[in-house]
């Protein structure tokens, strides 16, 4: 069996750069066509990353195409999710795979009639900030986790995207657009939720878009920008959830969880990276010793500073998996998973009562420094510095 899986993107769009860029970093992915409803935006993209540009059908009728990426909008994921599983591709797909339980599971049967598999992001919770802290739950550091917070607030996406339109329809808003990244943290950390509260509100109906080339003009918002939920995990854990695009400033952590022992103070869900903090009992909080994962190291600088961006993890440990014939991490039962709590908080709020949840997942299996390490291709360059060294030595 071929070591290597062939990658065709669909949609190329902003994110779609950021695919083409990083695959080459990954063992079992090689990108080798591009595809967009715009044809010339997939020329574009094909002309950039040395890709060949195709028609969405071709693409998906292409022998050297294994797995589909799908990186087109929200509301596009499940109709091309669907014609690639039912043209015998494995599927892959930017986050929320679908936009309820009800497309989930009509994917699932027809992946599962075709034998393909399907896998969504986000994969940030492969991160290297992120598995320490599944490392530090497992092993019991702070205790059983028995309540926390996970919040995700700003002022919205108009003021920094070109196109921010589809952030404000019905599938997208900051529940299903963020909320992905904090509620598939939640689950690899403490498992699966039980039911969920919520209460939603939308402050502005219309919004101005500062960013350009639209700078003025005017956003009709057809979706909640402010959701507050609780969650409850199986586990026992309460979790208070809010998402906002309404809050200038706030001096919340992105994610805490407090355990019988302790409390774990989680950097933000949406990188790789960032500084985990822990406490035991009343003592001060302290920064823990470095933790070598091969997904936290910074390499790439933003408006941050250097940040750890390693988007592609997800798909390479998929496609590994399937040459392997295990399980892999971004399964789309955790999607699903993931999918049914934060459409359940979107009906809890707007029905104003608990709603339970009506799917489970397992949690995916932990990413050990060593396996996070063996998904990264080997660099043209590895060991020529200590090859130098030791012929000067000679």
């Amino acid at each position: 069996m071929a070591k290597t899986l062939g990658v065709g993107i669909i949609g190329c769009g902003n994110i779609s750069a950021a695919y083409m860029r990083l695959a080459p970093l990954f063992k079992g992915i090689e990108v080798r066509a591009c595809a967009d409803a715009m044809p010339a935006a997939a020329e574009a993209r094909a002309k950039e990353f040395g890709l060949r540009a195709m028609s969405v059908d071709d693409l998906l009728k292409a022998d050297d195409v294994d797995i589909v990426v799908n990186l087109t909008i929200p509301s596009a994921h499940f109709d091309v999710s669907m014609k690639a599983a039912e043209a015998g591709k494995h599927v892959y797909s930017e986050k929320p795979f679908v936009l309820s339980v009800a497309e989930g599971k009509a994917l699932a049967k027809a992946a599962a009639k075709k034998g393909v598999r399907v896998g969504s992001a986000p994969d940030t919770f492969m991160g290297g900030a992120h598995q320490l802290a599944r490392h530090l739950i497992d092993d019991g550091a702070v205790g059983k986790i028995t309540s926390g917070t996970a919040m995700v607030m700003s002022h919205g996406m108009e003021h920094w995207h070109p196109n921010p339109d589809f952030f404000f329809k019905p599938g997208a808003g900051p529940m299903l657009d963020l909320g992905p990244y904090y509620v598939t943290n939640l689950i690899q950390l403490l498992g699966p939720v039980k039911r969920v509260a919520a209460l939603n509100t939308t402050p502005a109906a219309e919004r101005t878009i500062s960013s350009q080339p639209r700078a003025g003009e005017k956003i009709t918002v057809e979706t909640p920008t402010t959701i507050q939920a609780l969650a409850e995990f199986e586990s026992g854990a309460a979790i208070t959830i809010i998402t906002s695009w309404d809050v200038w400033q706030h001096g919340h952590s992105n994610m805490e969880l407090y355990g019988e022992a302790g409390t774990l103070h989680v950097p933000d869900p949406n990188f790789f990276g960032g500084e985990v903090r822990m406490t035991r009992g009343a003592a001060p909080v302290k920064k823990l010793p470095k933790w070598e994962h091969p997904f936290g190291v910074p390499n790439q600088d933003s408006h941050m500073g250097p940040v750890a961006n390693y988007r592609a993890a997800g798909l390479s440990d998929m496609a590994i998996a399937i040459l392997e014939g295990r399980p892999h991490r971004c399964s789309m039962e955790m999607a699903l998973h993931a999918v049914d709590v934060m459409t359940a908080i979107l009906t809890a709020g707007e029905k104003g009562s608990w709603v339970k949840t009506s799917t489970t997942c397992e949690r995916p299996a932990a990413l050990s420094p060593k396996e996070a390490g063996a998904l990264l291709a080997k660099r043209k360059d590895d060991g020529s510095k200590d090859k130098k060294k030791k012929k000067k030595k000679d």
